[in-house]
């Protein structure tokens, strides 16, 4: 998956917004915009890295979202 794709995915599995996501992670906002725009690409271990803490912090799950618990 290229880092365009990736980046988005990543982002959308916790429901934040791109600013709130940039200042959870210490990411400049910039920085993301590029990715998500594809003008830039990110580190592959910086994806990983993004994609095992976010997997890990469980965001996606639905049941929390809908109120479910």
């Amino acid at each position: 998956m290229d880092c365009k794709k990736k980046i988005k995915e990543l982002r959308e599995l916790t429901g934040m917004n791109r600013k709130d996501f940039c200042e959870y992670f210490k990411i400049p906002y910039q920085t993301v915009t590029d990715w998500e725009r594809d003008q830039r690409h990110a580190p592959e271990y910086v994806l990983r890295l993004l994609e095992y803490y976010i997997r890990m912090q469980d965001w996606n799950k639905k049941e929390e979202t809908d109120g479910r618990l």
